[in-house]
């Protein structure tokens, strides 16, 4: 069997599992975190590849890949993991550099605040540990910290609004952040949503940026995902695709 056959194959038995579990919810590949937690005893992979330009830093960056571990301890409150390997290069007269290795690891917990069908409103809120384990080119230097306030509303059958509002202590400074994902569900597969986003630091530092993507859902349990973002009054582009898997019941027996 050579790779290609391997690879159609793997797919194959992902897209055939579990078909009955309850639909897949993730916090890729918008910036907008959901406004749930992934049920008990379930785990989830998020992971994907982003090409990142900015234009006035004169920076590249191509991160692959980008992982986020989400584990339900119960159907309320979910532990995190996040990381991400990228090759960064620096293009600057005079200076020119290239550095490789994981960033700093995060670790967090969401927990579900509402979850109230009735009054159409679902509520969340999450906060990751950031710990300085990076090269000197790629840490923060200094343990810090990300809090978002997480929720979201169903306007209609298909048209769907997701909004978090953050504070950061991230490289000893502190910054105020906000996304705005309006999501649209073109058919029980396929969905898209456009989304502002940005952020608010010491010394009025003020970022603006947009973003949307596409997301076509395999099975309840498998989403891939393509996204594009830019800098609205700054010169940031990024492109990324990737997939969130869910496994229904880790650790169980039947999963041993």
């Amino acid at each position: 069997m050579n790779t290609t056959e391997k690879i159609l194959l793997f797919f194959i038995l992902i897209a055939s599992q579990n078909l009955f579990a309850q639909e897949i919810v993730t916090d890729r590949p918008d910036q907008t975190e959901s406004s749930v937690t992934i049920e008990k005893k379930n785990f989830q992979i998020e992971s994907g590849v982003l090409y990142f330009v900015d234009n006035e830093e004169s920076i590249n960056k191509f991160i692959a890949p980008s992982i986020l571990i989400r584990h339900g301890i119960t159907n309320s409150i979910e532990l995190r993991m996040a990381s991400h390997y990228e090759t960064t290069e620096v293009n600057l007269i005079g200076l020119n550099e290239k550095y490789s290795g994981f960033n700093d690891f995060e670790f967090g917990v969401k927990f579900q605040v509402l979850n109230k069908i009735d009054q159409n409103i679902k509520i969340a809120f999450l906060t990751h540990f950031l710990i300085p384990t990076a090269t000197k080119e790629l840490t923060t230097n200094s343990t810090g910290f990300i809090n978002k306030l997480a929720i979201s509303h169903n306007l209609t059958s298909k048209i769907g609004l997701g909004y978090n509002i953050g504070y950061s202590f991230v490289e000893k400074e502190n910054s105020l952040t906000y996304s705005l994902a309006l999501g649209y569900s073109i058919s029980n597969t396929i969905g898209v949503y456009i989304e502002p986003y940005g952020s608010w630091a010491e010394q009025n530092q003020i970022e603006t940026n947009f973003n949307m993507g596409f997301t076509f859902l395999v099975n309840p349990n498998l989403q891939l995902d393509v996204s594009y973002g830019t800098g609205l009054n700054n010169k940031m582009n990024y492109f990324s695709t990737g997939f969130s898997w869910k496994i229904d019941n880790f650790l169980t027996k039947k999963n041993l």
